[in-house]
C-alpha cells in the first residue's frame, strides 16, 4: 500500500526524491479492491457523521461541525476511485467550477459561524446553503440532471396566474 518497506529497509532516498512530484499517486498505490473499501468506508463514515449529527442538532454548533466533517468525508471518498490530483482537476472543470466555489465557501462559512461567530442562526441558513450546494455539485457529475431539476424548480415554483 504505502513505500514504508523501502524507507524502513533503507532504500535508496536519493533516487526517489523526485518520484512524487513525477507520479503523484507513487506513494499510494491501491489495488482496485483497496480503492473500493477506502471509497466504501470514507463513504459509510461521512453518512454515519451525517446522521449522528442529527442526535446533537439541538445544538447546531455541534451540528455544524460534525455534519460539514461527515459531508467531507462523503465528498472526498471519490478520490480513492479516481485519485486525489483527478478529483481537484474534475472539481474546478469549467462545467463545475461554480458549485465547486460555492460548495467550498459554505464549509468554510459553516466552519466560521459555528466555531467562531456561534450564531445558531446563521449557522443552520449556511448548513442549508451547504446542503443544497452539495445537491448541485453532485447533479453535476450526472449527464442532464441539473437542467432537468432546474425545469421541474421552474414548474413547480411558477407563480403565473394564466
Amino acid at each position: 500500500m504505502w513505500n514504508l518497506g523501502q524507507s524502513i529497509l533503507g532504500g535508496n532516498e536519493e533516487d526517489r526524491e523526485g518520484e512524487f512530484l513525477e507520479n503523484p499517486d507513487g506513494l499510494c498505490n491501491l489495488s482496485p479492491v483497496q480503492r473500493m473499501y477506502g471509497f466504501a468506508g470514507c463513504l459509510v463514515a461521512g453518512f454515519a457523521c451525517m446522521l449522528l449529527s442529527l442526535i446533537v442538532f439541538a445544538k447546531p454548533i455541534k451540528f455544524a461541525v460534525l455534519f460539514t466533517f461527515g459531508n467531507l468525508l462523503a465528498v472526498g471518498s471519490t478520490a480513492f476511485l479516481i485519485g486525489p490530483v483527478q478529483q481537484i482537476r474534475m472539481m474546478f472543470d469549467p462545467v463545475r467550477i461554480y458549485a465547486t466555489a460555492i460548495y467550498i465557501g459554505c464549509v468554510v462559512l459553516a466552519f466560521i459561524c459555528a466555531l467562531w461567530i456561534h450564531n445558531k442562526i446563521l449557522t443552520i441558513i449556511v448548513i442549508i446553503g451547504e446542503i443544497c450546494a452539495f445537491i448541485w455539485y453532485s447533479l453535476s457529475y450526472i449527464p442532464f440532471a441539473r437542467g432537468m431539476v432546474s425545469r421541474l424548480m421552474v414548474r413547480f415554483c411558477d407563480t403565473d396566474l394564466d
